[in-house]
């Protein structure tokens, strides 16, 4: 897992490189590598994974061909063996040699070819093209800006600001998107006008003696839900199959691979099939303080799956103090603000994990994959349209409250987010609502808000996170399992029943729990003082986002202001600010 970054087009001072390499400095802080020639330059921060040697060092070279590549393809051995086959030879043991000399063979079509997360640019010194991609299910970050024909990416956006960024105005659509979507903000658009991401299952090509720019129609996306006939017995036994060779391919690495256990059905599900591959296990948990109204941890349902497979296990509590601190910083190393609470958890508890492993599995996709939020249900028996259910159930706000929050130069009169929600369920004919739902889900919500949260949250430890859920062919294969197989009993239903071959019950039937972070949730005290001092600062007056009179009855009764997804607007405010404050925007 690494950071890159590169600069095409006219030349960037090396003080504003040096500068963007520092902000990815913990992305990768086992080594960094540039490689530079007139009108070009790439960038890479090294985390050493698949092989520590120097011989995986990057940026990489290949005949014509210059790589830099953040990910992990967890099956090169397959692909080394067919371009072996086809007389490619390997001076190294690791994957990034395999996707470089597999682009060579290949080109484009490499990409199909790689179960993995990724995120790489490949420079062609004879035709001066870059060419760039993503993988399927966006788990690896790409940003970019185009300005004066030169084209600038990186692996966050506090790094392309600092290579340069020229338009850092707010994006007023990305802002909708944001108060709309529990702050999701759907590619190709950021918070800032002059950057955009490169969304997920697609790629690009940057020609640099014309300075265009063509961004390629995706080459997957998550199907369209239908049927495949199997009785429930076959679905959940050949989900189990796909889900143990998930894991089995997430444990490929020449260092440790732990899990982040927090208790619930998805990371105890892990923990049971990792521990078929590696019986000294390491798993991790994080708890916080208690407040009067909600518990702070999950430990007792974590310590049973520790009982129960033996696992080398730490338990991290984490007091109100520490996490008072850490606040500014978890929000500093967000490429993009998040206003999910369990961003502070995850940053707290990389911090930790960091300090033993390098590589962790993560839960994250079940929900979204396998219908375990309540709006599924509610969705599902709605007399309203299909947009309109969704609508309902998601959004945090309409348009007539988002004008009311926000001041006059902010507003629309039209609303993007209905729009992007109305085009992505068009494409879908006349598929069931929840079937839709899952899909928006699982192709736009889980990428810009969980994938992304626990990509940058430990990435700002130099962990590497790796999420069997979003395995390409446990999603294609998800697709196919009736959307009621899924969300009856709780949510999850087919998920719990695999999970009964490998878990403790306890653990399966459980009430649904989250990451709780009580002292966000309720907001008083030191922390209503700090967001205070975000909100109501020189810089958040000079912007004026949001209207005097909703900031100034949100900081009244901050609990009040809960949306309909039950999140917290003024929370989800303060996050903006701290984030835009921090990058001095």
């Amino acid at each position: 897992m690494c950071g890159i970054l590169g600069v095409v087009g006219n030349e960037c001072s090396l003080s504003s490189v040096e500068r963007a390499m520092g902000c990815q400095f913990s992305r990768g802080p086992d080594s960094f590598g540039l490689f530079q020639e007139p009108g070009m330059l790439f960038g890479h921060r090294r985390l050493a994974i698949m092989d520590t040697s120097v011989h995986s060092a990057q940026p990489m070279q290949f005949e014509d061909l210059v790589m830099v590549f953040n990910g992990a393809i967890y099956n090169y051995r397959e692909i080394r063996l067919a371009l072996e086959q086809k007389g490619y030879s390997f001076y190294s043991d690791g994957d990034t040699e395999v996707l470089l000399k597999g682009y060579h063979c290949w080109g484009r079509e490499v990409m199909e070819k790689f179960n993995g997360m990724f995120a790489f640019a490949v420079w062609d010194r004879s035709t001066r093209t870059l060419f760039a991609a993503r993988d399927r299910l966006g788990i690896k970050p790409f940003y970019y800006t185009l300005e004066n024909n030169t084209f600038k990416f990186a692996s966050t956006t506090q790094a392309l600001l600092q290579l340069g960024v020229s338009d850092t105005s707010l994006n007023t659509t990305a802002l909708h998107h944001y108060f709309s979507l529990h702050t999701v903000v759907p590619a190709p658009h950021t918070m800032v006008n002059g950057i955009k991401k490169l969304a997920q299952a697609c790629s690009l090509e940057f020609k640099a003696n014309s300075g265009e720019l063509k961004i390629h129609d995706p080459y997957w996306r998550i199907p369209e839900p239908r049927s495949s006939g199997d009785s429930y017995e076959d679905c959940r036994d050949q989900l189990a199959e796909k889900l143990e060779l998930a894991v089995k391919h997430r444990m490929t690495a020449a260092v440790d691979v732990g899990v982040l256990l927090s208790g619930g059905l998805d990371s105890s599900l892990i923990t049971a099939l990792a521990n078929q591959h590696h019986p000294d296990l390491h798993t991790y948990s994080i708890g916080f303080e208690s407040t009067d109204e909600e518990k702070g941890d999950e430990f007792e349902y974590s310590d049973v799956i520790v009982d129960y497979f033996k696992t080398t296990h730490t338990q991290i509590p984490i007091e109100k103090s520490r996490m008072l601190s850490a606040l500014p910083k978890a929000v500093a190393s967000m490429a993009e603000p998040m206003g999910s609470h369990d961003a502070i958890g995850f940053y707290l508890l990389s911090q930790e994990v960091s300090r033993s492993i390098n590589v962790v599995q993560s839960g994250q996709g079940a929900d979204e994959i396998f219908a375990g939020y309540h709006w599924y249900p509610k969705i599902d028996g709605s007399s309203l349209s299909a947009k309109d259910a969704y609508e309902q159930a998601f959004f945090d706000r309409d348009v007539e409250s988002m004008n009311q929050l926000l001041a006059g130069p902010y507003h629309l009169s039209h609303n993007p987010s209905r729009e992007f929600l109305d085009n992505w369920f068009d494409r879908l004919g006349t598929v069931r609502a929840v079937d839709k739902a899952l899909h928006i889900d699982s192709g736009v919500m889980l990428v810009d808000d969980p994938v992304k949260r626990v990509d940058n949250m430990t990435m700002a430890w130099g962990l590497e996170a790796r999420v069997p859920f979003l395995d390409h062919e446990v999603v294609e294969y998800a697709f196919t399992i009736p959307a009621e197989y899924k969300f009856q009993g709780g949510g999850k239903k087919i998920l719990k029943d695999v999970a009964r071959k490998y878990i403790p019950s306890d653990v399966i039937d459980r009430p649904k729990g989250y990451f709780p972070v009580p002292a966000l949730k309720y907001i008083r005290g030191e922390y209503l003082e700090m967001i205070r001092s975000a909100v109501d600062s020189k810089q958040a007056r000079e912007r004026g986002v949001v209207s005097r009179k909703a900031l100034n009855e949100m900081l009244r009764a901050p609990d009040d202001c809960i949306t309909r997804l039950r999140g917290n607007t003024l929370w989800q405010y303060a996050v903006l600010e701290m984030w835009l404050q921090s990058n001095t925007l």
